[in-house]
């Protein structure tokens, strides 16, 4: 993980001062600085960015937070949980394209209000690319809570949450000021890492911005885009420099966030001390349960307006249906999407392949040698997570461009297993390491080696897990969009890069067949991993639940 990264650190940096080695250029200075200062959008562009990344997060956090405070081992909190764990498969630019179709002034939401209101055509509200970056925030919501909710939900059983809410409850707290006080505490440091992951993400993220966020500035991760995709090489380093901007942001981003996190905690002890046994906790209740159904409800409402508009007919204003139903466009576009599917398919199995392959060498090493990861090799996993894409990707397409690896496919897939990796692992490494080795014990007792104990007893009876994590593999890629970008020069087609360049047109039958495709090509992998071992097991019924 250490090594691409760095790599592309570096290949960002030179260019940024001065050194172009894909031009012969060696003049070291701050020039490019010095450009950028000169740009006139660029502390409007920061500021958007820095804003929107931290009002995501903190949003995405709190939301998380209340849900589980609230309804944590309850029917409501399994159904919500049942109901938010798939839409983590969702490409951003899907959800994203969703968002817009219901919240814009001629979506669903506007429609269903025209009667109320009186309106027979849209209101004039600018909604969508609002300049504060609103409608970007709520995008990138709707998208994280569902990856934190899972990643609390995955460090929760280690901490006993019930017998401690038990004992706080016994003690006069609520049940939402009990888990405040007695389990968040403990939780929040074993889910810190994917929150700095979701803060990087949210502050420097291109896909979902270039859909919902501003255009004039836009952020600056956006920026940097346009001029990486500039013919002019003077721009090229311009957006070297703001990439390693970019960087700094992220820095900064990651310092206030250590900051408020030392500050919530003195305020915890405050408060705890006080003996304070809380206030309002119906209302926190329900707006944690509120704000998670509509989290939820956005995104599956999103997926239902992108399969509307690619069969719609004439579709007028204020009619929540269209008049009519047609198959024109996917017959239309149909045949034009097949390349960037098989595209698609290829580069994400490509790179779940060997991201699996790696984890599994990994777990199995840590069992057959006795090794325990510490907490750096953690945060080496999350790296690339942590780094902004944009900082480090434009120094990968660089050195891609010396070594003539720019613009192919696998290209394209070694910088997709950097990204598909870290999601690989976490989603496999639990259940790997809670594997019963009396199993294997029994195996070796049989006359089983290693290896055999791993392909004919360990790795049947994790296949579940094993092709669950492949899945989220999958769908990772699927949802790549710089990497695919940058690294492929453009002339790699996916069905993400095609979703976002229609993001500029207004034609939304097209995005929303496109946007749908795109969701379909991540939720199939799931299929097959819940049917595979359903078919597999189907006459052992031990191994169903395996």
């Amino acid at each position: 993980m250490l090594g691409p990264v760095a790599a592309g650190l570096a290949g960002t940096l030179l260019p940024a001062f001065g050194i172009m080695p894909a031009t012969g250029e060696a003049m070291p200075g701050l020039d490019q600085f010095r450009a950028l200062a000169e740009w006139p959008g660029l502390a409007r562009s920061a500021a958007l960015s820095l804003g929107t990344g931290l009002g995501a997060t903190a949003l995405a956090l709190a939301i998380t937070v209340l849900i589980c405070a609230g309804w944590h081992g309850t029917r409501a909190f399994r159904v919500l949980e049942r109901g938010l764990s798939p839409l983590l498969s969702v490409p951003h630019a899907a959800a994203a394209f969703g968002l817009a179709f219901l919240i814009a002034p001629s979506g669903w939401i506007a429609r269903a209000l025209a009667p109320l209101a009186g309106w027979e055509r849209p209101p004039d509200v600018l909604i969508l690319q609002d300049p504060l970056g609103l409608s970007l925030i709520a995008g990138l919501v709707v998208k994280e809570v569902p990856f934190l909710l899972l990643m609390t939900l995955a460090a929760l059983p280690l901490l006993r949450p019930g017998q401690s809410l038990a004992t706080a409850q016994a003690l006069g707290y609520g049940r939402v000021s009990g888990w405040l006080t007695v389990v968040l505490p403990r939780l929040y440091p074993q889910i810190r890492l994917p929150v700095y992951a979701v803060l990087a993400f949210s502050l420097s993220v291109v896909d979902v911005a270039m859909i919902l966020g501003p255009n004039t500035p836009p952020p600056l991760a956006v920026q940097v885009l346009r001029w990486m995709s500039d013919p002019d090489i003077a721009l090229r380093s311009r957006a070297a420099a703001a990439a390693v901007l970019q960087l700094g942001l992220a820095l900064a981003a990651l310092g206030l966030w250590r900051l408020g996190e030392i500050g919530v905690a003195w305020l915890g002890r405050r408060w705890i001390e006080a003996g304070s046994r809380g206030h309002g906790e119906g209302v926190l209740r329900a707006a944690g349960l509120t704000l998670g159904a509509l989290s939820g409800a956005a995104v599956v409402l999103g997926l239902c307006a992108l399969a509307v508009w690619s069969v719609a007919g004439f579709w007028g204003f204020p009619d929540m249906l269209p008049q009519a139903l047609s198959g024109r466009t996917w017959m239309r576009h149909g045949m034009a999407l097949s390349d960037p599917l098989a595209d698609t398919a290829v580069i994400a199995l490509a790179a779940t392949a060997v991201a699996l392959a790696l984890t599994l060498a990994c777990l199995e090493a840590e069992h057959r040698f006795g090794l325990h990861p510490s907490a750096r090799a953690l945060w080496l996993l999350y790296l690339p997570l942590i780094v902004p894409q944009i900082a480090f990707l434009p120094g990968l397409q660089t050195l891609a461009i010396l070594g003539g690896l720019d613009g192919n496919r696998p290209a394209v897939i070694a910088a997709h297993v950097v990204f598909v990796l870290p999601y690989v692992f976490l989603s496999l490494a639990d259940p790997w390491r809670a594997w019963d080795t009396r199993h294997g014990a029994v195996a070796r007792a049989l006359g089983a080696g290693p290896s055999g104990v791993f392909w004919r007893v360990r790795l049947p009876m994790l296949l579940r897990p094993v092709l669950t994590a492949a899945a989220v593999g999958c769908a990772v890629s699927v949802g790549q969009f710089l990497p695919t970008l940058l690294v492929g020069g453009g002339r790699v087609q996916t069905l993400t890069t095609e979703a976002v360049a229609l993001a500029s047109g207004g034609d939304r039958r097209v995005i929303g067949a496109t946007a749908l495709a795109q969701t379909a090509a991540a939720f199939l992998p799931f299929a097959v991993a819940l049917a595979v071992p359903a078919l597999a097991w189907r006459n052992r019924r031990g191994l169903r639940h395996g």
